[in-house]
């Protein structure tokens, strides 16, 4: 069965098939406020800061900021 869900790496891909196995469907966890369900706890904490608007990581050449330091790595590349 598929969701239907698009990844541009396959480690996404791979890391979402998780939350489609009974096992980590016994494990995951879940936000209440959306309904959304992650397979570890990081990816709900994640989730999380991003309801919250959380943007931690700052450019300190433009101020742009972001959620995740990898995002803020490849922004980086672009000065």
């Amino acid at each position: 069965p598929e969701c239907g869900k698009m990844f541009r790496l396959k480690a996404g891909l791979l890391k979402h098939r998780l939350i489609h196995t009974e096992k980590s469907r016994a494990t995951s966890y879940i936000r209440r406020d959306c309904g959304r369900s992650f397979a570890r706890h990081t990816d709900l904490t994640r989730h999380r800061r991003a309801h919250r608007g959380e943007r931690p990581h700052r450019c300190t050449g433009c101020g742009k900021t972001s959620l995740e330091k990898t995002r803020l790595t490849d922004h980086l590349r672009t000065h």
